[in-house]
């Protein structure tokens, strides 16, 4: 199925300015409300079901020079459009 982007955001910061963007995220989804993503005159609202898939990928990339890799994290909240959300039992998660 082809990708649309609706939104793109991409900037070096603190790990303090990160932590305050995801708590403000957590609190939405706690809340039950949309996210609203805005910035640089790009804008887009999104309503999460109750049951999202929470998806986390940890990823090495090496590029093909040889040269030093870059790790990632990626944080993914997916869901059908205009579904309810699913559970795909595939265990249980745990951050430390």
């Amino acid at each position: 199925m082809p990708e649309e982007v609706l939104f793109k955001f991409e900037r070096s910061m603190a790990t303090a300015e990160i932590a305050d963007y995801l708590r403000t995220v957590a609190d939405k989804l706690d809340e039950g409300g949309d996210l609203t993503l805005d910035a640089g005159g790009e804008s887009v609202t999104m309503s999460p079901p109750d049951r999202p898939t929470f998806e986390i990928k940890a990823e090495r990339e090496t590029p093909s020079t040889g040269g030093p890799g870059e790790l990632s994290v990626e944080f993914e909240l997916e869901w059908d459009e205009g579904g309810d959300g699913q559970d795909d039992g595939s265990g249980e998660l745990t951050i430390e």
